[in-house]
C-alpha cells in the first residue's frame, strides 16, 4: 500500500465525506407523515440484516462481499442526497459522476466503484441479498410504525415485500410481519411483574 502524505490526506477527506451520511436524512419518511432516519442509520440496519440473511440462506455466500455491498450502497448520497421515488421521477441524479469524483485519488477507489456497479447490476447472490437487506430494513421500520398506529405505514408494506428476491428474505419478512415490534422485550419483562 502506498503510504505518503498526499494519499493519507486524500483518505482523510474521503472519511469526512463518508461521515456526511450520519447527517444525511432519508427523504421517504416525509411521505409516511412521521419518522426520521439518517442514511448511516439505515446502513447499520442493513448490515445487521445482511449478516442474519447470510445465516439463513441455503447456499454459500461471500459474507465480506455482502457486508461491503451494504456498507457502500448509499455512499454516493453523501454528494447527491437521498432521493425517494417521487424525486427520482423528476430529478436526474448524476450518481456515476458523484462516485467518480468521490473516489478519485483513493487507493481503494476502484474497489468501491466495483461494489457499486455490482449493487446496480444485482446479478450476484450477494447483491440480491444486499438489496433484500435494504428492503427488509424498510419493512422493519414500517412494521414498527404500523404497530404504533400509523395506518399509512401498512399501505407501503406490500410494495416493499414485493421487491424481495431471495427465499430467505421472503421468509424473514413474513416472520417480521407476524411479530409485534416490541415483542422482543414485552414478552419477557411483562412476565416478571
Amino acid at each position: 500500500m502506498k503510504d505518503d502524505s498526499t494519499t493519507t490526506r486524500r483518505t482523510a477527506k474521503f472519511l469526512f465525506e463518508a461521515m456526511m451520511l450520519k447527517r444525511t436524512w432519508r427523504t421517504g419518511y416525509a411521505f409516511l407523515g412521521k419518522g426520521k432516519e439518517s442514511v448511516a442509520a439505515h446502513t447499520y440496519g442493513m448490515l445487521i440484516i445482511a449478516w442474519v440473511l447470510s445465516k439463513l440462506v441455503d447456499r454459500p455466500v461471500d459474507l465480506e462481499r455482502l457486508l461491503l455491498l451494504c456498507l457502500f450502497h448509499d455512499l454516493p448520497e453523501a454528494r447527491t442526497g437521498d432521493a425517494n421515488a417521487v424525486h427520482k421521477k423528476y430529478v436526474k441524479i448524476l450518481e456515476d459522476e458523484a462516485i467518480s469524483d468521490m473516489v478519485e485519488g483513493l487507493i481503494h477507489g476502484e474497489e468501491i466503484k466495483g461494489l457499486l456497479e455490482e449493487w446496480h447490476q444485482c446479478s450476484t447472490l450477494e447483491a440480491q441479498m444486499a438489496r433484500d437487506a435494504d428492503q427488509l430494513d424498510m419493512l422493519i421500520s414500517l412494521k414498527e410504525k404500523m404497530d404504533l398506529g400509523s395506518a399509512d405505514a401498512g399501505m407501503w408494506i406490500p410494495h416493499v415485500k414485493k421487491r424481495l428476491r431471495t427465499e430467505c428474505a421472503k421468509r424473514l419478512a413474513d416472520a417480521v410481519l407476524e411479530e409485534h415490534w416490541a415483542s422482543w422485550w414485552m414478552e419477557k419483562f411483562s412476565e416478571e411483574e
